[in-house]
């Protein structure tokens, strides 16, 4: 803990905005990525590497949404830190590390899907589970050791009667901080464009392939992935590249500090509409929520049965009845004529 000179703002309007939006990115984004990693785990017969790119993704973005209940509570208490600086550096380890293992994966989802298009005939759509997994593990590495600085070093800041917790912070730039703010979004962003880019150019040059259902997908699938990648990440970006090209005048500025972190709070939104991306990413998906929807249905279904009406029941149980009941008949006859020949 350091007592610098963080800037505290009058009102904070930060603390009336952002509680509403994180608590609306976990329940949403805890229900899509739990169902999504319950499909993954339970129901998915055959795994493929987009399949294990995809779960990853999952991964992260769970594993980001389950954090936000501590930033929720921050914020809750007008920006004040109610744990200790270890549990402080966890979550915000925990923040970015997901953050970017998200933007990775999603990227990797994308490259996935423009060599299926593309290059249809490439040795990459040829590689086996555990290439794709060694590549996984390779990205997880590489994200954990790009965001482990977070963990080194303390980010409470004393001001007057609060504690922040905070991973920019507003008087100056950030170093590396920034730096691996910026190229996780820019170098990401260029290669998603790209994919995007060459998939559907790809496919209205060929004539008949466009038509086919298959394809329509795989373009809806690349847009959903740019769409959302750029709506969740720009506007952060862009407030933070505006803070760096216009500091020290906007350190304490604000309006600077507040589009800031409302703009940084869209970018959990990402872990929130990613269950899109799985929902357009396989035909298992939409059959696996069509499932659990059915089975939602069904108590309803054996609730209203047991009121039902003869007109209303289904066509098998009035067969089945009515089966029982000629049977019967025909045996209480059968009886009755018996009796008369004994007599």
């Amino acid at each position: 803990m350091y007592n610098g000179s963080c800037c505290l703002i009058e009102g904070d309007p930060i603390t009336q905005v952002l509680p509403p939006l994180l608590i609306l990115a976990f329940l949403l984004g805890t229900l899509g990525n739990g169902v999504a990693l319950c499909g993954f785990c339970f129901h998915m017969k055959t795994w493929k590497p987009s399949t294990i790119y995809l779960f990853n993704l999952a991964v992260a973005d769970f594993l980001l949404i389950i954090c936000l209940p501590f930033r929720t509570d921050y914020y809750l208490r007008r920006r004040h830190w109610a744990f200790e600086d270890i549990p402080c550096r966890v979550v915000l380890f925990m923040l970015a590390m997901n953050r970017a293992g998200s933007i990775i994966f999603l990227t990797l989802v994308a490259v996935d899907r423009y060599f299926k298009v593309v290059h249809p005939h490439h040795m990459v759509n040829a590689i086996s589970n555990r290439t794709a997994a060694g590549i996984v593990c390779a990205l997880w590495a590489v994200v954990i050791l790009g965001t482990l600085y977070l963990l080194m070093e303390s980010h409470l800041c004393v001001q007057e009667q609060a504690i922040s917790c905070e991973s920019f912070i507003m008087e100056s730039a950030n170093g590396w901080h920034d730096i691996m703010f910026q190229l996780e979004f820019f170098l990401p962003l260029g290669i998603i464009l790209f994919c995007s880019f060459k998939i559907v150019w790809s496919l209205q040059h060929r004539q008949q392939l466009a038509r086919q259902t298959r394809m329509r997908k795989a373009t809806r699938f690349i847009m959903v992935v740019a769409v959302v990648f750029i709506t969740c990440y720009l506007p952060s970006v862009s407030a933070r590249l505006y803070f760096l090209w216009t500091v020290p005048s906007s350190a304490c500025d604000p309006s600077v500090h507040i589009a800031l972190y409302v703009t940084l709070s869209f970018t959990y939104m990402n872990s929130m509409l990613d269950p899109l991306v799985y929902y357009f990413s396989s035909p298992s998906f939409p059959k696996f929520y069509t499932k659990l929807k059915i089975r939602s249905l069904i108590p309803m279904q054996l609730g209203h049965s047991k009121t039902q009406r003869p007109e209303e029941m289904p066509i098998s149980d009035l067969c089945r009845k009515s089966c029982i009941s000629v049977a019967n008949s025909f045996l209480s006859q059968s009886d009755g004529q018996w009796d008369l020949q004994m007599c």
